[in-house]
């Protein structure tokens, strides 16, 4: 693991051009949500986590649950940065029939992932179930889920908090992507949620808030999810879809938009620089 800022930094710029690279390659994918949770990735697979790319079922492993699984280019770019499995299937596999890299991941084809996910809101509760399976068996293992903010309008996170809290999960940590915006609105316009924090520390959590594109509050955030006894913990992630490329940077469109080749120059030319 390296904790090394500038390290990182150039590992997660690596990962936003695979991810370009993909979603350009076939024409088809999510690309502001997977940019948006780029750092966060990045800190917890080379920073973070404890897990072997050779032996990705090792039971002392730590796991991380891609809940908004539409947001899967970043999680296949992450894995095979790290090693689960070569980078050449990025170009090759992702989103074709039969392949490893579905359009959602999916834990039968691809190493590395921990469920598979589609329908958005139950990441939580299959993190739940693992934290608690690891405290049963006692192993020194952390589960980490990443939600995205619009998910939260699914009624099962809430009740999945409720549950976390109940069991006193102090072995999982969730992350909330809050940048804003969701398929083809902003958040707040679709389902506004309001205080979000006091939302995740009524249902029991301790519940920290960062700056999700910057790597030192993301590690001292982790650091204080490991300390803290007794509670689950939410990291409200305050980040920018399209995180990366400037004429990306905010714009719903590329929620789901597939770039165009002057997208792709252009947002290559700008991750090269």
């Amino acid at each position: 693991m390296c904790r090394n800022i500038d390290e990182l930094k150039i590992k997660a710029n690596t990962i936003r051009k695979d991810i370009l690279e993909m979603i350009y390659n076939i024409q088809s994918g999510h690309l502001g949500g997977s940019f948006s949770m780029v750092e966060i990735l990045t800190a917890l697979y080379f920073g973070e986590m404890n897990y072997e790319p050779k032996n990705p079922s090792s039971p002392a492993r730590d796991r991380f649950i891609l809940s908004k699984g539409h947001t899967a280019p970043a999680l296949y770019a992450t894995l095979a940065n790290a090693g689960f499995f070569p980078k050449e299937k990025l170009l090759t596999s992702f989103r074709r029939i039969d392949s490893m890299l579905q359009g959602h991941p999916d834990m039968n084809k691809t190493p590395g992932v921990e469920m598979t996910s589609g329908s958005l809101g139950i990441g939580l509760s299959a993190a739940n179930g693992m934290a608690l399976a690891l405290r049963y068996q006692n192993i020194d293992a952390r589960v980490y889920c990443m939600i995205g903010d619009g998910e939260l309008n699914e009624g099962q996170i809430w009740e999945a908090a409720s549950t976390a809290s109940h069991y006193h999960l102090d072995n999982l940590v969730v992350f909330v992507d809050i940048n804003g915006l969701q398929n083809d609105a902003e958040t707040v316009n679709v389902k506004d949620m309001l205080d979000i924090r006091t939302k995740w520390e009524a249902f029991g959590f301790h519940t920290l808030e960062i700056d999700g594109h910057d790597f030192p509050e993301i590690f001292t955030a982790l650091d204080n999810a490991r300390a803290c006894k007794g509670f689950p913990t939410a990291i409200l992630s305050h980040t920018i879809k399209g995180k990366g490329v400037s004429f990306m940077e905010n714009e719903i469109a590329f929620h789901g938009k597939t770039p165009t080749s002057e997208d792709y120059r252009n947002g290559m030319k700008e991750l090269n620089s």
